[in-house]
């Protein structure tokens, strides 16, 4: 058996499509152009890119952006004025600080600090609050990216047994709580694994689909897998000068049924599902129902 490779640049590509024809709509209609504001502290390289293919997506559904890069040195008082002054900024429909910070900042104080309907990234307690109830207003980009990547890829999700490896607070919990919901690609039975998991990987050969997020390079072999699962990988290492994921992608591939390559998997959705979450606040902060 030789895996079906879940394509996700293109299905990012079909998703930023839709999510254009609904901003041109949603402009002709309100003459609202939904506009994101990311904000990046220090010089970290792989943050520099990352928030760069998010402004080119902007550009490609036909946001309007903005970026704020401040130094290194910047202080906790520093990011809170800035974010208040986004919050505050009724052009601005999200507001992104890009991960990490420097040490002297506290990151959950910074994320706290977003706006509510204004947090695109969905890490704000009100709203993961509302994702753990059923009724989200947004889903975290990574984990609503996975989702989709199932969706289009055909995964039967409903009564699956689904093994997660990895409890972020971006990641790991927030897909736990997204697939054991009621609802369309959902109604999953979730085990969420960790570091201190007890035996692991047994628990992890009972996964009908395993969503891979503990940040460790080729974690996942091929005797963790049962024959036919799917295998979604969230992770992205640099080894030497390769980027690798956390499963072992080459072996693993003979034993599952459908899996996400590292890179051009779930990366994409990332920025996609951040631009769907970018119109969703747009439309709620002008009034507009969510689509």
């Amino acid at each position: 058996m030789t895996a079906q490779l879940i394509d996700g640049k293109a299905i990012a590509a079909k998703t930023r499509l839709r999510v254009a024809a609904e901003t041109a709509e949603f402009i002709a209609a309100t003459g609202v152009v939904p506009q994101l504001a990311t904000v990046l502290v220090g010089e970290d390289p792989a943050s520099a890119v990352y928030v760069r293919n998010k402004h080119v997506a902007c550009e490609k559904v036909g946001f309007r952006n903005q970026q704020h890069t401040l130094p290194a040195t910047t202080s906790q008082a520093e990011l809170l004025e800035l974010v208040s002054r986004l919050n505050g900024d009724p052009a601005v429909h999200g507001i992104l600080v890009q991960l990490p910070l420097p040490e002297q900042i506290d990151e959950q104080v910074i994320l706290d600090s977003v706006h509510p309907l204004k947090d695109v990234d969905a890490f704000h307690p009100e709203n993961v609050g509302l994702i753990v109830q059923g009724r989200p207003r947004f889903l975290p980009c990574t984990p609503a990216g996975v989702q989709v990547l199932l969706r289009e890829s055909g995964v039967e999700v409903d009564g699956a047994h689904v093994v997660v490896i990895g409890r972020s607070e971006i990641v790991g919990k927030p897909m736990g709580m997204i697939l054991v919901q009621k609802g369309e690609t959902a109604n999953a039975t979730v085990t969420i694994c960790h570091s201190r998991t007890r035996h692991l990987p047994s628990i992890v050969r009972t996964a009908d689909i395993i969503v891979a997020a503990i940040g460790r390079p080729n974690f996942v072999t091929a005797d963790m897998v049962k024959l036919g699962a799917v295998v979604i990988d969230v992770g992205i290492n640099r080894v030497g000068d390769r980027l690798v994921g956390d499963v072992d992608f080459d072996d693993v591939r003979e034993v599952a049924s459908a899996i996400t390559p590292v890179p051009g998997g779930v990366g994409p959705m990332t920025i996609a599902m951040l631009m769907q979450n970018t119109l969703t606040a747009a439309r709620l902060q002008t009034g507009g129902a969510a689509k």
